[in-house]
């Protein structure tokens, strides 16, 4: 079937990760469950029309998706039609003269400077491995802005204190530097000697592992860093990605260059490291509403 060369395509040509491709295929799945009334495994591709894929986004419209969500769901469609097209599997690509509406990109949303403070001041026992895993999972998204699949998939060897940097694999198998500071390498030591002794002193390729000594899965780490947050901060979500954020709109706050945020990161792109910039200026912004004695007083009659 096309749609599975496609997965294989995106997965292995183009080294997107498991949780991109999941996201593509839903949405191709979706649109071939609709274009075939039901009977996916008959999709022609080749009779697809322009028009044909119109419906389907209006259909999309009227059931109350958002404008952002379509507009991802057509961005998948235009993939799946360039790579028929670049196959030679088809002559002309019916997304090509499609635009969806365009939106709005919202701010990341982030926890404030005092809330991160006050979450990784809290008393920690330093002799239960769970407890200090789960602090240092914090204080590593925090410090280091990696990703979620970053986390996860990192390496022990990959980890070292010694010099006070870690590598992790980004995006399309790409590999990074991230330096860290002194708190970070405490909180490694001691989260490393407890880990050796809870695991049974057996050498662990994964960094952070359960105490069986298994790795640790996504939903695990969504959950420890969700219940962590969970009443502490005023954001919106509480996921890795917020830490992520956070620690992208405080380097920018406290003086880093967007380019070396961007390196940090591990954007490929800088336009999108400079969605950071507007953080920081509605900060700025609003601090100057709450500061400033004259910032909220109303209008005299100046110009009457």
């Amino acid at each position: 079937m096309m749609l599975d060369s496609f997965a294989t395509y995106i997965r292995c040509e183009l080294n997107y990760s498991v949780h991109t491709v999941s996201a593509y295929m839903r949405d191709l799945r979706q649109w071939a469950d609709f274009a075939t009334n039901g009977h996916p495994e008959q999709l022609d591709p080749t009779s697809v029309t322009a028009s044909d894929i119109r419906l389907w986004l209006g259909t999309l419209a009227r059931q109350g998706n958002t404008p952002r969500t379509i507009h991802r769901k057509l961005s998948s469609l235009r993939a799946f039609f360039h790579f028929l097209t670049a196959q030679h599997q088809l002559t002309s690509n019916p997304t090509a003269t499609l635009h969806a509406a365009k939106t709005d990109k919202p701010l990341p949303v982030y926890v404030r400077p005092a809330e991160s403070a006050s979450i990784l001041a809290d008393d920690l026992d330093t002799t239960d491995f769970t407890a200090v895993r789960n602090r240092l999972i914090l204080l590593m998204f925090y410090s280091t802005g990696m990703r979620t699949t970053e986390l996860e998939t990192l390496l022990d060897v990959n980890v070292n204190t010694s010099k006070g940097e870690l590598k992790v694999l980004g995006k399309r198998n790409k590999e990074r530097i991230i330096p860290f500071g002194n708190e970070l390498t405490e909180m490694i030591t001691l989260y490393r000697h407890l880990r050796d002794t809870t695991v049974g002193g057996q050498p662990t390729t994964q960094f952070f592992v359960r105490q069986d000594g298994q790795p640790l899965y996504r939903r695990l780490i969504y959950r420890i860093v969700h219940n962590a947050l969970e009443g502490r901060t005023v954001a919106a979500r509480r996921s890795p990605h917020v830490l992520r954020h956070s620690f992208a709109s405080d380097m920018l706050n406290n003086g880093a260059d967007l380019f070396s945020v961007q390196q940090l990161l591990g954007h490929s792109s800088l336009a999108t490291t400079q969605v950071y910039t507007h953080i920081t200026y509605q900060e700025l912004k609003q601090n100057y509403q709450l500061a400033h004695p004259r910032a909220a007083k109303k209008g005299g009659n100046y110009g009457r």
